[in-house]
């Protein structure tokens, strides 16, 4: 992945001091336009890499042929860790060598550089389909993370009643199209969804954090709890093979394959937190799936179907 990609191009550039796209190329067993657009990237996130054209060219980091990276300021260094450290994003390899190059760094930037490298987790599994955008308050919160300072909240709850909350921000992890803050509160560790934050205030409190807290594996644990909480209603149904990728791409890990049944159709199963819900989901088909079970879910659909003919009937014979 690129961001395994990056911090390699920074331990060669910091153990050769100045190195050509070619010769960046041939080490990391990349294409050179990789190689050039990497440098490139590097540059465009604030780190002191800069090219020199000519005969004895090529690019290197400011501050010399062999640095000890101090030549970035803390908030490059934040920039770079975040960059590359979501640990969803990075392989093992990569995670060796982010904490190879924060020995590198200056022992003041060291800290911040950790904490970035640890503040975001994007998570694969995802409970909905599309790529997280960042909400208004994402970074504020991500600067709290980072700098370790805690803040005041406004927020929405399920109810719809809003509280002001002092927490200790701990991470931030995008699940589908989802963020969510994980916080130390007085009453232990929270999640708060980002959509339903209104407002963000710096404290002059420091964040304490847990004991040997590891946000990747809170988050695991979150979403245990929350999957044992989460109500869910199955499905199978039948439809056409050539379908079934739509039906998945729909659902994502709501959805099981299941046999062939000789026909040209494929029986799956299917899953969402209630029958309703997923009679919503499944109407949009019509006719090109059949409902095998349950009853109560081919009675959902009769319902939705009868109140559609009902709703729309006039404008049908006009």
């Amino acid at each position: 992945m690129r961001a395994d990609r990056l911090v390699a191009t920074l331990l060669v550039l910091q153990a050769r001091g100045r190195v050509t796209a070619a010769e960046l190329a041939e080490e990391l067993e990349v294409s050179e336009r990789t190689a050039r657009r990497d440098l490139e990237g590097l540059s465009m996130a604030g780190v002191p890499v800069y090219s020199r054209r000519g005969r004895g060219g090529g690019w290197q980091l400011i501050g010399g042929a062999r640095t000890d990276l101090s030549g970035l300021t803390g908030t490059e260094a934040r920039a770079l860790f975040l960059l590359a450290g979501p640990s969803a994003a990075v392989s093992p390899d990569a995670k060796s060598a982010l904490r190879k190059l924060v020995q590198a760094l200056p022992e003041t930037f060291r800290e911040e550089a950790r904490a970035a490298a640890s503040a975001v987790v994007i998570d694969p599994a995802t409970w909905g389909r599309d790529a997280p955008t960042p909400p208004p308050h994402f970074e504020k919160l991500q600067r709290a993370v980072v700098e370790g300072v805690q803040v005041v909240i406004g927020y929405t709850d399920r109810s719809r009643a809003e509280t002001e909350r002092t927490v200790h921000p701990l991470g931030l992890v995008a699940k589908g199209n989802t963020w969510y803050l994980v916080t130390d509160t007085d009453a232990g560790l929270r999640t708060f969804r980002l959509g339903r934050i209104r407002s963000v205030a710096f404290t002059d409190q420091p964040v304490v954090r847990p004991l040997g807290f590891d946000l990747a594996v809170t988050w695991r644990e979150v979403v245990a709890q929350m999957e044992e909480r989460r109500p869910q209603a199955w499905a199978t149904v039948w439809l056409a093979t050539r379908d079934a990728g739509a039906l998945r791409g729909q659902f994502g890990r709501d959805f099981e394959m299941g046999r062939e049944l000789g026909d040209g159709r494929v029986q799956v199963r299917v899953c969402a937190p209630s029958m309703a819900r997923l009679a919503e989901q499944l109407a949009g088909w019509g006719n090109h799936l059949e409902v095998v079970e349950p009853d109560e879910l081919r009675g959902e659909l009769a319902r939705l179907g009868a109140e559609l003919v009902a709703t729309y009937r006039a404008a049908a014979t006009c």
